[in-house]
């Protein structure tokens, strides 16, 4: 954690204002509330900064469209009359939500003990090599004792017959391509981050939200096998292509 907070320190990025002082602000409608953000916003100096907002439609499909590549996830939009209502979802979110084929190369079972708790996801790179790229998850119970029986046929008793077959190695988890590598969040707590390898012969399209550095950000969702889709078709030049965008230059 330490390591990580040299090379890319936290960043506080403010975007509403919920009291002045001793006074609260919940009750006061948002314009206000950013009004009196802004007025303390001139004494900000990094790493606290204030988040970006506008009335302007265009400029802000301008923001979704480019800053993307900044790592942001999309937009944030909220009721300028609206008051701030905790626990409630007052605010709209916008996101790119995008589709994409992934080889099935694994799967770990549920935490319950019961079905599949996520499908290991890869896609081949211009080497040919298939690199580890997330996973889908979030199934119902139903569908997770379903995908049980579905991938069945192709676990594999012998882990050199993977093409990830030396992932119990450290050394190959350097570049973050493969999966099993401790995690350096909850490694320490005991989690199980186990995986059952599969024949790397199914195709499944998922839908995501984010990727960088050819990883999805977050949990992925299944939508439908793809058996008409050869495994070597599902490479990496799915993902899109992004003009990086520097974060500081957003704030």
């Amino acid at each position: 954690v330490n390591m990580l907070a040299e090379a890319t320190p936290a960043e506080f990025v403010a975007f509403d204002m919920l009291a002045d002082d001793t006074e609260s602000l919940l009750d006061t409608p948002f314009e206000r509330r950013r009004a009196a953000l802004e007025t303390i916003a001139g004494r900000f100096a990094s790493p606290i900064h204030l988040a970006p907002m506008t009335r302007d439609r265009t400029l802000a499909m301008e923001w979704f469209e480019t800053l993307e590549g900044a790592g942001l996830d999309g937009l944030i939009a909220k009721p300028v009359e609206g008051i701030y209502a905790p626990d409630k979802r007052t605010q709209f979110k916008l996101k790119h939500v995008r589709t994409i084929d992934c080889v099935v190369a694994g799967y770990r079972i549920h935490k319950s003990g019961d079905g599949v708790g996520s499908l290991v996801l890869g896609l081949y790179n211009d080497d040919g090599n298939l690199n580890h790229v997330g996973v889908a998850a979030s199934f119902t119970a139903k569908k997770r004792v379903e995908l049980l029986d579905e991938v069945a046929p192709y676990v594999l008793d012998d882990l050199s017959d993977h093409p990830w077959a030396s992932w119990m190695e450290a050394e190959a988890h350097v570049d973050g391509s493969m999966p099993g590598a401790p995690n350096r969040w909850s490694g320490a707590n005991g989690r199980d981050h186990s995986w059952i390898p599969l024949r790397p012969e199914r195709v499944v399209e998922v839908k995501y939200v984010l990727s960088t550095n050819g990883r999805f950000r977050g949990t992925t969702r299944m939508l439908r096998w793809r058996p008409d889709r050869d495994p070597e078709s599902a490479t990496v030049d799915q993902f899109p292509t992004l003009t990086p965008v520097d974060i500081r230059d957003v704030l």
